[in-house]
């Protein structure tokens, strides 16, 4: 390898053995001190280079890529500000396990603490959001710092994409000059050609094999025997990329003759398992208390993934005299209504399947009649629904997107819409949200980073205030080549306080909620070179259907009444109840 100055050498390794490793592809914000790290990742020929001019976009873009991939897209800034814009991606891919590698630059060191323009504390800026944090060394052209340089690209990635998977921050200082200019005796003619050029055939320097938690044969055995029972239940909520193996769980689901209660993003909802599962979707609206009180509990929960959308579901499992064994293979504790007994540490999908050799349970007809039964009587009840609202949009998006479709979802009310309504089916559909810390910040971004991962065609359906909160986002679709069918659910305002209390106070309620803002979205077409169309509810299903059938991004706007749609949602469960206690 050859380089001009020791920055461009410093970097050029850098991201050699970054593309060692496997990444491919990089998102890069413009800026000076990072020109080190721009230049090398756009001249390398194994890395594609997506270039974003806003530093929170690029964040969320990388966060979908790898939400979808389950691997790493790194992320590139300039010091100062630059940096803060990263930090809701990265609190969103700590808390949801999404591999990132944030690749921050900086001043040099004489400069912290000085006053110095565009300069800020980027030491441990994330906290303890982040993985592994490393504040880089000034770089030098000596064997050894060039082998450390390696080494710690190798690790980094490891660290992002372990069984915790999540970010991890490295903070390069760099002194001029940035760019590739040449600099007499700055890079030795004599370096190690190993340190200096990477390990030969293209292998990375430091190779991790990566491995799954398990627990023991003595161990399993014991689980298995707990899980002999007549009534049980799997919980699946959403799922860490890069997801459940659903035929494992299906395996898992055969052997107990539990039935599976499944998340929108847990990647079980819908596929060709659910021909021969028994996968449920409704249950938002069913386990109300007054249902459930005269069924009986279930003897064991097995729950894998995150915590569940539904928060109904979530009150029914902390009701329950259960045993709840809680599948995580980090070990971490994500049960907020504290209602699980035990914590199993190991792979979800790999336990599914061990434990599927294991058990043969008789399946307790009764009480799966319980569940296919209130399945069965809410889906009727949705389907006599003549009233159009929000909910009917999430369940046609499900229904109509072509096979195979990745499916963005925002978060607020489009996705418990898509959790209550969309019902399961064996299509197939790659469903993805941010639902780590369930922000509307980033939507926009995360959705075409996901769709820049996959061959799919790519449905966003999102709110308002969450399309308006990352429309610098889709500048992504011109300068990116990402296409999309962009569904904008148009409440004016923030639907989802509805389904508070404080709906029943005004004032403040409209003014400090829901607090519409009567944009005209329309303007959006022109400024970013996309179809935009704004159709009524009746008229949605034949614009997405013409929609899907182009090439190009199309935005079509249904203009919804957030309070009219709430009256529906509660209608629909009302009737569900009042069926199921008749």
């Amino acid at each position: 390898m050859t380089a001009p100055n020791r920055n461009a050498l410093w970097a050029r390794t850098f991201a050699d053995e970054l593309a060692r490793t496997g990444i491919d592809a990089v998102c890069i914000a413009p800026g000076s001190r990072s020109t080190p790290l721009t230049e090398a990742f756009d001249r390398h020929d194994d890395i594609e280079t997506f270039s974003h001019l806003d530093e929170r976009s690029a964040a969320y873009f990388a966060l979908g890529r790898a939400r979808r991939t389950g691997e790493v897209t790194p992320i590139v800034c300039t010091s100062g500000t630059a940096a803060a814009n990263f930090h809701p991606a990265v609190i969103e891919a700590s808390q949801a396990r999404v591999p990132m590698l944030v690749l921050t630059a900086d001043r040099p060191p004489e400069l912290r603490d000085s006053g110095a323009n565009q300069t800020v504390d980027q030491e441990k800026l994330y906290g303890d959001a982040v993985r592994w944090y490393k504040d880089m060394p000034e770089p030098e052209a000596t064997d050894r710092k060039l082998r450390s340089l390696r080494t710690t690209a190798g690790r980094a990635v490891s660290e992002a994409t372990g069984v915790d998977a999540g970010p991890v921050h490295l903070n390069f200082p760099f002194r001029k000059p940035l760019e590739p200019t040449y600099v007499e005796d700055d890079v030795p003619a004599d370096l190690d050609p190993e340190a200096l050029d990477g390990r030969s055939g293209s292998r990375p320097y430091v190779k991790t094999t990566a491995g799954a938690p398990e627990l023991s044969d003595d161990h399993l055995r014991k689980l298995a025997d707990d899980l002999a029972v007549d009534r049980g239940l799997i919980v699946a909520g959403p799922a860490d990329p890069p997801g459940f193996n659903a035929e494992a769980v299906a395996a898992f689901a055969h052997a107990t003759g539990f039935p599976v209660v499944a998340d929108p993003l847990s990647g079980l909802r819908f596929g060709g398992h659910t021909r021969t599962t028994t996968v449920l979707g409704g249950y938002d609206a069913y386990l109300d208390e007054r249902v459930t009180a005269d069924w009986p509990d279930p003897e064991v929960v097995v729950r894998i993934g995150a915590s569940p959308t539904s928060k109904a579901l979530r009150k029914y499992l902390a009701r329950t005299d259960a045993r709840q064994f809680l599948v995580d293979p980090t070990g971490r504790w994500r049960e907020a209504e504290f209602g699980a007994t035990d914590l199993v540490e190991a792979e979800p999908s790999v336990l599914a399947w061990r434990l599927s050799q294991l058990i043969r349970n008789r399946p307790d007809e009764s009480w799966n009649a319980l569940w296919t039964d209130a399945e069965e009587a809410y889906w009727s009840l949705v389907d006599d629904e003549t009233d159009a609202f929000e909910g009917r949009l999430a369940a046609d998006v499900a229904d109509l997107a072509p096979e195979p479709s990745t499916l963005f979802v925002s978060n607020s009310m489009p996705v418990r819409d898509l959790d209550r309504f969309a019902r399961p089916s064996t299509k197939s559909r790659t469903v993805l949200g941010n639902r780590g810390a369930s922000g509307i910040d980033g939507v926009v971004s995360s959705a075409l980073g996901a769709g820049s991962a996959a061959t799919d065609h790519l449905t966003l359906l999102t709110g308002d205030l969450a399309y308006y909160h990352d429309m610098n986002g889709l500048l992504a679709l011109g300068r990116l080549g990402v296409d999309a069918t962009i569904v904008l659910v148009n409440n004016d305002g923030g639907g989802i306080f509805h389904m508070l209390p404080i709906e029943e106070y005004e004032p403040p309620f409209t003014d400090q909620f829901k607090t519409p803002h009567g944009l005209d979205f329309e303007a959006t077409g022109d400024l970013y070179d996309l179809s935009f169309a704004s159709v009524d509810p009746d008229d949605f299903r034949d614009a997405y259907a013409e929609s899907v059938a182009t090439d190009g991004t199309d935005v079509i706007e249904v203009r919804t009444d957030a309070e009219s749609s709430h009256r529906v949602r509660e209608r629909i469960a009302e009737r569900a109840v009042e069926r199921l206690t008749d």
